[in-house]
């Protein structure tokens, strides 16, 4: 009997790792992520996306023509955002997070902006490492 379950979930396993990382057309990304990059991402064009199953649904990777990477989780909500030539759309960026970082890193890029499950993590062009709360209070630094 064990051998059984072992078995099913080894072939359950190998079922979902088929679905991992699958490259799809950019007109098939769904409506409200092309909505999402049309309104923060003004004069950009999604040039990739792939979709991962995740285990709420598909999670979606969006690679757009300047090198920005914006990934999706399962309800279509953005959940990391890395720029390659640019600063992080400001939109984006929790106010808190915002006045503090205009306070002590005037002009800085924010390069990047990944959302974790007890705050944010915050990559400035200057290499620093940042990490806020949820309630965009910091927590630590690193360079």
């Amino acid at each position: 009997m064990n051998r059984t379950l072992l078995s099913t979930i080894a072939l359950a396993c190998l079922a979902l790792a088929s679905c991992d990382d699958q490259s799809v057309p950019v007109a098939e990304v769904p409506q409200d992520i092309q909505v999402f990059i049309q309104q923060n991402f003004v004069g950009s064009t999604m040039t990739y996306a792939q979709r991962d199953l995740g285990l709420l649904g598909w999670e979606y990777d969006v690679t757009l023509n300047d090198g920005t990477i914006v990934k999706f989780d399962s309800d279509h909500t953005w959940d990391q955002v890395s720029c390659a030539a640019a600063s992080v759309p400001a939109a984006l960026v929790p106010a808190p997070i915002a006045t503090y970082l205009n306070a002590n890193f005037p002009g800085v890029a924010i390069t990047k902006i990944d959302k974790e499950s007890n705050g944010y993590d915050v990559d400035l062009a200057s290499g620093l490492e940042l990490k806020f709360n949820s309630q965009g209070a910091l927590m630590e630094m690193d360079d």
